[in-house]
């Protein structure tokens, strides 16, 4: 057996909110054959199996009655490149950040917008990862995964994943696919996307007229170290709550209540609202309850200030739902897997 077992381990260095819950057994997995052996292992000791990246996307409540495998698998590899076009390969346990800087350090455009976000390379497909413009469908070319229910592993193309706005198959389908290892199609030249945000002002602030990918990677990372806080220093997931699409019509009304409403008209007709701005408007940023808070400076992020408990994270989340509800008729999804 290759698959080190440990028994009644902490689970706070390993999710992003710091939060103590412990795991009944945990292990991690750094080979397809350790991510088998963990399926085989569960089944004896009566226990499910779960499977988790940086913790990045957790809230956890409660003790974790479960074995926990985290993915720790590393590598990454140039399958094609035909001097323009360049297809890689990372293996699930890659950290995405690096990742992206090592995309960008070979001269590939493609990533540099997804620049910071935390996690693994393994955990970017299930909620189709996005920021500033890009999503990781808009670069994503197949990926491997195992299939919990016959042990076959199983390769699919974008159409397969059925990407959706912080949504895919592997979400909607949560106990069934362990993603392995995920591939992307980067370019050496490409269009950069620049006008979401304050992404293009940044340039410009930096006497930048002419960017390369890498320039808009450090743009990035300088707009979301100054708005969003690091999980090391302060417990927190990121983005909390998904933007909500809402009607044109409920657009329309809260527009006229709200002349500052923060929305995006989208191709189907609905029309994307800001979170972070609904939380503000309704003075919730900067909120603190014991440990449990929203942070001080982006209304979109719960933070854990020292040792606030997952349940109490959830009752704030909760209340900052109901609150939105009842002010502007809108429902906020929370992003994070809550456990």
């Amino acid at each position: 057996m290759s698959l080190h077992l440990q028994r009644d381990v902490s689970l706070k260095p390993f999710n992003s909110f710091g939060v103590d819950v412990r795991a009944c057994l945990f292990a991690e997995a750094h080979h397809d054959s350790d991510v088998s052996e963990a399926l085989s292992l569960s089944a004896q000791q009566g226990v499910p199996l779960l499977v988790i990246g940086g913790g990045s996307n957790l809230l956890l409540t409660r003790d974790v009655e479960a074995l926990v495998l985290r993915m720790a698998s590393r590598g990454i590899r140039i399958l094609e490149d035909d001097g323009e076009r360049v297809l890689l390969e990372a293996e699930a346990g890659e950290s995405w950040h690096p990742f992206v800087q090592w995309t960008l350090r070979q001269g590939l455009v493609g990533l540099e917008n997804l620049s910071l976000i935390p996690g693994t390379v393994g955990a970017s497909p299930v909620q189709n990862i996005g920021a500033y413009g890009v999503e990781l469908k808009d670069c994503f070319h197949s990926l491997t995964a195992l299939d919990r229910h016959s042990g076959e592993l199983r390769t699919f193309d974008l159409a397969q994943c059925a990407f959706a706005y912080r949504d895919s198959l592997f979400k909607r389908e949560g106990g069934r696919w362990i993603i392995l290892r995920v591939r992307f199609a980067l370019h050496r030249h490409a269009s950069l996307h620049l006008d979401y945000g304050p992404v293009r002002q940044r340039l410009a602030e930096r006497g930048i007229a002419t960017p390369t990918a890498s320039d808009v990677s450090q743009a990035i990372c300088s707009i979301r170290q100054e708005k969003l806080p690091d999980p090391a220093q302060l417990g927190n997931a990121g983005s909390f709550f998904k933007n909500p699409l809402v009607s044109a019509e409920l657009a329309r009304r809260l527009a006229e209540r709200y002349p500052g409403l923060v929305a995006y008209p989208q191709a189907d007709g609905l029309v994307k609202l800001a979170a972070g701005w609904l939380i503000e408007q309704a003075g919730w940023k900067g909120f603190r309850e014991g440990d449990a808070g929203v942070h001080r400076l982006q209304a979109l992020v719960l933070v854990n200030h020292g040792e606030a408990s997952g349940p109490q994270l959830h009752d704030l989340a909760r209340r900052i739902q109901a609150d939105i509800a009842t002010r502007f008729d809108v429902h906020l999804e929370i992003e994070p897997n809550v456990l």
